[in-house]
């Protein structure tokens, strides 16, 4: 019976620990302003670029993965690509330029792949100045 008693309180903590997190998570999701965003972006990439090229150098392929959960976190934390945040419509730039910056990257390793569109380089490097310069 001592057993079951303690094992109860687990469990329910257990089940609610997920709720709690979520309502955080959506919660400090909100209280981001949307003007900081493309600051917020381009600190992101200022990390994120010179370790790809890093990764290119090296093909080192297992980058990608890694830096594809850290896109997908920093996507979620401002409400684009995961779930819609109507505030950053205003910055497109930004929001392509960090949902793209993984695909380019492994272009340069995989010329051939199919996604690997000719104009692809080009669009990421339009969109990674504008958003560059609204940083400023």
């Amino acid at each position: 019976m001592e057993f079951a008693r303690h094992r109860v309180p687990s469990l329910t903590a257990r089940a609610i620990a997920p709720l709690l997190l979520a309502l955080f998570a959506s919660g400090a999701g909100a209280q981001q302003d949307a003007r900081e965003f493309p600051g917020a972006a381009m600190r992101f990439l200022n990390v994120e670029l010179p370790q790809m090229e890093n990764a290119i150098k090296e093909r080192d392929r297992d980058y990608f993965e890694d830096a594809m959960s850290r896109m997908l976190d920093f996507s979620d934390q401002w409400g684009f690509k995961v779930r819609d945040n109507p505030q950053l419509a205003r910055y497109p730039m930004c929001t392509e330029a960090v949902s793209d910056f993984l695909v380019v990257g492994m272009c340069r390793i995989m010329t051939t792949a199919d996604t690997c569109e000719p104009g692809m380089q080009q669009r990421f490097n339009t969109n990674l100045q504008k958003c560059r310069e609204l940083a400023r």
